[in-house]
């Protein structure tokens, strides 16, 4: 595993004035070689050149470093170091040198079609946050870190959706549609998992498109849509024989009327029809007994 070597690199403006002056002491030499016969005009020629040339290679030492970038260097091949420093710097003109964003990025996956644990087709997308905390590892233990990080992601979040249900029928499990912030956090924990070797760092990833495939769209939302009216109906019941048990109670403790337990059994019939039907009754006077 290749590290991260953190180096300091020269001031750029100090070399920058060393570099003019040489450059602009070949000039001088240049311009003023015959003035300088004594010294052999063939040799001051060549030494004005050589000062040229020598403004020329520390010239090519000259690199800037913005913020949240930094600039890996290497010689020869072998990594020498990464440079964060802000501003103009400058090194070996040997180096070789490319920069590395460490800036937060963010990327959306494709809209990927898999099963999930109980087999059904189903569409997910997911946003992933990243950026880059190790820049070695980042271009040299990958081939190109922005592609990989694309490419894991998916795969990451295409096996996390085959691990639960769309919508989970037991009460206390999970499941992608409901427990959306414990489905984040595994998410963002496998893509980690998967990431941590190019030296980078997922911030947060969250699911961002989730849908039945088109084929069992129709029938799946049939179903919810049952599942819907039956939990509905269970509060009803509840709360009708609430009332039921309540009202009985109430003309029981204030003696407002004898009920035996047909007319209980009657009343209880009305009372729920009243409570639970979903049209409105039409009352009905009985001037006679429950009996004509």
């Amino acid at each position: 595993m290749i590290k991260e070597i953190r180096i300091a690199a020269a001031s750029g403006y100090a070399m920058l004035l060393a570099d003019i002056a040489i450059a602009g002491a070949g000039l001088y030499v240049l311009v003023n070689a015959k003035r300088m016969a004594e010294y052999g005009v063939a040799t001051m020629l060549l030494c004005g050149v050589g000062l040229i040339v020598a403004a020329l290679v520390v010239a090519c030492g000259f690199f800037t470093v913005h913020p949240n970038k930094a600039v890996v260097m290497q010689l020869f091949g072998k990594y020498v170091g990464t440079v964060k420093d802000e501003g103009l710097r400058w090194a070996n003109p040997l180096y070789t040198k490319h920069s590395v964003s460490l800036r937060t990025r963010n990327f959306e996956t494709n809209r990927l079609k898999v099963n999930d644990f109980d087999g059904n087709p189903i569409e997910i997308g997911a946003v992933v946050v990243w950026k880059v905390v190790d820049s070695a590892e980042a271009s040299f233990q990958v081939d190109n870190y922005e592609n990989y990080v694309n490419i894991q992601s998916e795969a990451a979040l295409r096996n996390l959706a085959t691990h639960y249900s769309y919508d989970s029928h037991e009460k206390d499990g999970l499941s992608l549609r409901a427990n959306t912030a414990e489905i984040a956090a595994r998410l963002q924990h496998e893509i980690q998992e998967r990431l941590a070797v190019a030296g980078v760092s997922v911030v947060e990833a969250r699911i961002s498109h989730l849908a039945y495939a088109p084929e069992i769209a129709a029938a799946m939302l049939q179903r919810q849509q049952a599942s819907a009216i039956i939990a509905a109906r269970q509060k009803i019941v509840e709360g009708a024989v609430g009332m039921v048990e309540m009202a009985l109670d109430m003309l029981s403790q204030r003696s407002v009327v004898n009920l035996d337990e047909e007319r209980k059994a009657s009343m209880v019939s009305n009372l729920l029809v009243v409570l639970c039907g979903e049209r409105s009754t039409q009352p009905i006077i009985n001037a006679g007994t429950l009996h004509h």
